[in-house]
């Protein structure tokens, strides 16, 4: 994005200084101005992902996160931020320094990067916004790298020669639309800036790079402050609180009148939970229950081999405790959002056991803190072909664990998360089931199998995406499968509806609230049926977004738009509930 002068009346100056010095002992200096406010000290970056703190130093591993595409293929990076702690509100021109120990060591590069923007992340895809990434690689250099909010790869990336090694200090300006970039008060050379921060706010991420040497220790930050510069205003602002207003007229509210157990939740991103204000209100007020959107999937926990961070995963967890909310854990065991690492290995027991040991740790870390687990996701096949000649309709292709144990990795999956999680119900969860079929009659038979084997298998989720109109499904029809589930003694929820409506499709406003609605009603009436979720609440951050363009346009798929305004849906909804 191009800024004329008339944003710039407030000249945006983000001076950075990253003490980096070659055998050097002086700290860079900022343009000079007010007061310094420490953001490391005094502040919390324990929630920060891939950070060890110990007396207010930072040590910065290597998480190496990566998004892939649904077909495996990609790996876009996915580098962690600071949601759970400081970041800067700015009118004007500011300093932000930042002393890094451990860098320039061969083994891999060291970064800290400054958000304007937070990014989105949906299933798949990580949208970016404006930020500047500024560290020192593996050989010494400066770089840096500038996006500007319109595509995945930056839009600006520039070296600078420094030979910086061990501890290092930089300094990177920015004044009017130019960025300063210095090196122990030595300067490098300047980048054009396209606005990073024209909204006045800063975010923080870390990163470590392992290189060619996993088990690279990373590197430390040991100094981080913030000045005002020119007189202007600079304020450090805490996380928010997790605990949100509550209010008699919600759909939580009417779910507890219903008159038995029964949820009603929406999938939750924690990006936006932290850095939008109304979205976390509705969160918390609107829903009993909540299913973690990505950061319980393996490429976001698991992301190397015997590596785990939990921290975005706990943030979550926190806010549903701090909201008087339940956890629907998703999920253990998928084909897809899998690590690279997890599909390297050819041979079958090492493959079990990577499996095994992941729904060990996972579920064993959340033990108590989540009220149910979905144990396997989507299972079923797209093939045709795999619901002839005696198959049972099993997803073989692109998945590791059918393919080193068969139908059994279901039943070791489920065992495994019962003796980890004792106390959690286990679901399986399937999409396209809620209509007649070969794969709904292949799911009902795998659960029967299951049931007869012993298989601590306590429920389905019907995902109900209605993506075109030929997915809309009679809620007659999901209600019949929802009482055939009942008869083997097995509870269903409706677990991640989205209803996007065309912009050629008359009067979709209303057939979205009718397809919501009627899934509600029979899950009310249905005694078997415990919950009700969508996939997300709002277009603003929805997964249905077209992200073929950038940055993407966002749908008009669930309850609420992208305004933060209630649709018809939403009142439908109430109103199901009323009825109940």
């Amino acid at each position: 994005m191009s800024l004329g002068g008339g944003t710039w009346q407030r000249l945006t100056a983000v001076v950075l200084v990253m003490a980096v010095a070659a055998g050097c002992t002086g700290h860079g200096q900022g343009a000079g101005g007010g007061n310094d406010e420490d953001l490391l000290r005094n502040h919390d970056w324990t929630q920060m992902p891939g950070t060890t703190a110990r007396n207010d130093i930072l040590r910065v591993s290597a998480l190496d996160r990566h998004i892939v595409e649904q077909d495996s293929s990609g790996g876009q990076p996915n580098p962690p931020l600071n949601l759970a702690g400081p970041h800067l509100r700015s009118d004007g021109d500011f300093t932000v320094t930042a002393r890094m120990s451990g860098v320039g060591d061969d083994d891999g590069d060291s970064w800290l990067r400054l958000y304007g923007r937070v990014p989105v992340i949906y299933d798949e895809w990580r949208q970016e916004r404006p930020s500047l990434r500024v560290g020192v690689t593996a050989d010494g250099q400066v770089k840096v790298q500038i996006w500007d909010g319109e595509g995945d790869e930056p839009a600006t990336s520039k070296d600078f020669d420094c030979g910086c090694f061990g501890t290092v200090t930089l300094a990177v300006s920015s004044i009017g639309d130019t960025f300063r970039v210095k090196a122990d008060g030595r300067r490098l050379g300047t980048v054009q800036d396209p606005g990073v921060f024209a909204e006045g706010t800063v975010w923080f991420g870390l990163e470590a790079d392992a290189g060619e040497d996993e088990r690279r220790e990373g590197w430390r930050l040991t100094q981080l402050t913030a000045r005002a510069e020119s007189g202007d205003s600079l304020r450090v602002i805490k996380a928010p609180q997790l605990r949100q207003e509550q209010s008699d007229d919600s759909l939580r509210a009417r779910a507890a009148d219903v008159g038995r157990p029964f949820d009603v939740g929406a999938a939750l991103a924690e990006n936006p939970l932290l850095t939008d204000s109304r979205y976390r209100a509705l969160a918390g007020s609107q829903f009993s229950t909540l299913t973690p959107e990505n950061a319980f999937k393996p490429q976001f926990l698991h992301p190397r081999r015997g590596v785990y961070d939990f921290r975005d995963a706990d943030l979550l967890v926190r806010f549903a405790r701090a909201n008087d909310m339940k956890v629907h854990a998703h999920t253990l065991v998928w084909h897809e959002a899998l690590p690279n690492w997890m599909r390297e290995n050819d041979d079958p027991e090492e493959v079990r056991r990577t499996m095994l040991r992941h729904i060990a740790m996972v579920a064993g870390h959340f033990r108590g803190k989540v009220a149910e687990w979905d144990v396997v996701n989507e299972p079923m096949s797209d093939d045709e072909k795999s619901y002839t000649n005696g198959d049972h309709g099993l997803r073989s292709e692109q998945s590791p664990w059918f393919e080193a144990m068969g139908e059994e990795y279901i039943d070791e999956a489920f065992r495994a998360a019962h003796r980890a999680d004792p106390k959690a119900r286990l679901f399986l969860n399937e999409y396209g089931v809620e209509e007649e079929g070969e794969r709904w009659d292949a799911l009902y038979d795998l659960v029967k199998r299951l049931k007869e084997r012993g298989v601590p298998i306590d429920g389905v989720g019907f995902q109900n995406h209605e993506y075109a109109p030929g997915d809309r499904i009679d809620p007659e029809t999901f209600r019949s499968h929802v009482r055939d589930l009942a008869e083997l003694g097995v509870q269903a929820r409706v677990s991640e509806m989205d209803v996007p409506i065309g912009e050629d499709e008359e009067d979709g406003q209303h057939t979205q609230a009718d397809e919501m609605a009627g899934k509600l009603r029979v899950c009310l009436e249905e005694p078997n049926c415990t919950s009700f979720s969508t996939w997300g609440f709002t277009d603003r951050y929805g997964s249905t977004a077209d992200t073929k363009i950038y940055p993407p346009r966002t749908a008009d798929s669930l309850p609420w738009d992208a305004a933060l305004r209630p649709k018809l849906a939403y009142e439908r909804l109430l109103e199901a509930f009323d009825e109940a």
